[in-house]
């Protein structure tokens, strides 16, 4: 059982510190990421999760449902361009993988279909 005392209070403002130092600076991915890019994670990625930090490890964590981008990013509670970066390190890594979204030729029913799984991955949040 955890005592009252043992809660320490967080300052809720947001903070550009932290953003900031999960990326080393960086504002733009190393791989071009979609927003719907659903994102999964590599069969082996679960044994090297030792070389990640909390925040990687997180997301690798959670790509072994293949989430998109911009479920990741409101999952984690990180800013959609932080999230962008920090996958797009772990693709390239080979701790995740971008499965295919759309193409030019792709029809009405492959788009429609997308856009309906990314809101329900948003409305499960």
């Amino acid at each position: 059982m955890i005592a009252e005392d043992d809660y320490v209070e967080h300052d809720s403002s947001p903070s550009i510190v932290r953003p900031y130092s999960l990326t080393s600076g960086r504002t733009r991915p190393a791989v071009e990421l979609a927003l719907e890019a659903l994102i999964q994670a590599l069969p082996h990625s679960e044994d090297r999760q030792w070389e990640l930090d909390d925040v990687n490890t997180a997301i690798v964590t959670l790509c072994q449902h293949s989430p998109s981008v911009a479920e990741i990013a409101a999952r984690l509670s990180l800013p959609l361009g932080v999230a962008r970066v920090l996958v797009a390190d772990l693709v390239e890594s080979g701790h995740l993988q971008i499965l295919a979204t759309l193409k030019e030729d792709s029809t009405d029913s492959e788009r429609r279909e997308l856009i309906e799984r990314v809101l329900s991955g948003l409305r499960q949040i």
